[in-house]
């Protein structure tokens, strides 16, 4: 297939036509990323210099929490812009990178919700083995493996988009730069394309929320054999992450999980997985962690003093 592409840029249509809808826009996502970012690196600090938090558990939980300090930061400044200008483009090479950057970070952000199931189920399930099964070599390890196989899906989906020819329109209905929005205007056959993304996408998906769920079910099942006070704990931690779980595999698994497709939904899905998501997910373990709560306070107070 003999490439050709004349679009130099992309038309982003966005969330909105109406300059007062884009006004109030702007100021929820900015104060929604600002609590973000906030949220994300106060844990990550409170991980670093806390030395009551070097379990596992809360170096992988810092590790989270710079991941989604990350992966909104893929999104959220672009469309932060956008929203000011009536004409939101973006060029070809940094639709590109966003695309890349964007399953890079999400890619690798499932496998680490991946590896802290694990590491509870050891924790749980096998206690006396947990300080050898998880020593810190093996949670670096379990970070790097995260990584590669984030940076291996992202491979995979920006080879085969970089490859397309795209002749125009450049017309994008969406705030960013997304599979399925730039299959549909290639002027190209592209269903072998989508099968592929369906795969390294989808069921990827489906596969490791089956294995997650399928984790905290033998988790709940072994609290029977522990006391009250450890399974209060179990399932304290266990709720906070099946909760991140869900709102981080639920969205993707709709968006990818079907044929090739735009629905007006997905744009309001996007939102939630790369805005609303990250801003949560460190109210729902700091809530819920009374650790991370003293820890943070300590810190706070060594700093004043």
């Amino acid at each position: 297939m003999e490439k050709r592409n004349n679009v130099t840029e992309f038309v982003l249509l966005g969330l909105s036509q109406s300059n007062q809808g884009q006004k109030i826009l702007f100021v929820l996502f900015f104060v929604i990323y600002t609590v973000t970012m906030v949220g994300n690196l106060l844990i990550v600090l409170t991980v670093v210099f806390s030395p009551t938090l070097g379990a596992p558990m809360y170096i992988l939980l810092g590790y989270l929490s710079f991941m989604d300090a990350v992966y909104a930061t893929t999104v959220n400044p672009n469309t932060f812009i956008d929203l000011l200008y009536e004409k939101k483009t973006i060029s070809f090479q940094a639709c590109m990178i966003q695309l890349f950057t964007e399953h890079f970070f999400g890619g690798a952000e499932i496998l680490l919700l991946v590896v802290m199931a694990y590491d509870r189920y050891v924790a749980i399930c096998k206690p006396l083995h947990y300080v050898t099964v998880m020593s810190q070599r093996v949670c670096v390890l379990l970070l790097l493996l995260a990584r590669v196989g984030g940076l291996l899906h992202a491979i995979v989906n920006i080879h085969f988009v970089y490859s397309l020819p795209f002749c125009g329109p450049n017309v994008i209905d969406h705030f960013m730069c997304d599979m399925y929005p730039l299959l549909k205007l290639a002027c190209t056959d592209t269903h072998i394309i989508a099968v592929i993304v369906v795969a390294n996408d989808g069921i990827i998906c489906v596969v490791l929320f089956t294995l997650l769920l399928t984790s905290c079910g033998v988790i709940l099942h072994s609290l029977k054999n522990i006391s009250q006070e450890g399974r209060r704990k179990a399932l304290s931690t266990c709720g906070s992450h099946i909760t991140v779980v869900l709102l981080f595999f639920v969205p993707c698994i709709f968006l990818y999980v079907r044929p090739p497709s735009i629905l007006p939904i997905d744009k309001s899905l996007a939102v939630f997985y790369t805005i609303i998501t990250p801003m949560v997910n460190p109210l729902i373990y700091t809530l819920r962690n009374s650790e991370i709560q003293n820890a943070m306070g300590k810190l706070w107070i060594r700093k004043r003093t």
